[in-house]
């Protein structure tokens, strides 16, 4: 079994910062960017980041999106698997996972954040920093749950949702794919057509977005 020594992470924005945080954390030693705007020599501390990536992946490496965008993630995930190239899923040691929850391929689960006991979050997936998303929830693939929000016990959320910083999603609550639920929202009936929805209690507030 091969060692993992090393962390590639596609982008160099906000989110590919915090990704490089938890792996750090999590025990990587070494890093490096990939981003098309890199500057010559641009490094994160003393790691560097690359225009490009060239050649083989080394041995012991995983690839992981870095994208806070939840599309550009996707594009990310199936750029990595096209190349054959190891997905990483990273948990931050200050995370906590309950007995049999799941995390998918791709995803970040970022310090301070819980995953009850039976959830289920899928591939490239971001369970942001104090993210709770309690007992038998289910987040489907490519969401982002952001900081300090709450996703109560038996929700389902959509595939390509965003559930802003600190929202609330009450117990037993369907999203469908492609919502936004707007910082400090709270959603207290399902939400079944993709949109943003703001307030409290939330209501929708423009219809779904065209990437």
């Amino acid at each position: 079994m091969v060692q993992v020594s090393g962390l590639l992470i596609l982008g160099f924005g906000g989110h590919a910062r915090s990704v490089a945080d938890v792996a750090l954390a999590s025990g990587f030693k070494t890093l490096c960017f990939i981003d098309s705007n890199a500057r010559p020599n641009e490094c994160l501390g003393e790691f560097p980041v690359k225009t490009d990536w060239h050649g083989a992946l080394p041995e012991g490496w995983v690839v992981m999106p870095g994208a806070g965008d939840n599309n550009k993630r996707q594009d990310q995930c199936d750029w990595i698997i096209e190349r054959g190239w190891p997905l990483a899923t990273l948990i931050s040691p200050a995370a906590t996972i309950g007995f049999g929850a799941t995390v998918g391929l791709g995803t970040l689960v970022a310090h301070h954040a819980h995953i009850g006991p039976m959830a289920s979050v899928g591939r490239g997936c971001i369970v942001n920093t104090g993210a709770i998303i309690e007992h038998e929830c289910v987040v489907d693939d490519f969401t982002h749950v952001s900081i300090k929000a709450a996703v109560a016990g038996r929700s389902r959320i959509g595939r390509l949702c965003f559930i802003g910083a600190g929202s609330t999603v009450i117990d037993g609550i369907r999203l469908s794919d492609g919502v936004t639920l707007g910082a400090g929202a709270c959603a207290h009936r399902d939400l079944e057509e993709p949109g943003v929805y703001v307030g409290v209690p939330a209501k929708k507030v423009i219809g779904k977005i065209q990437n």
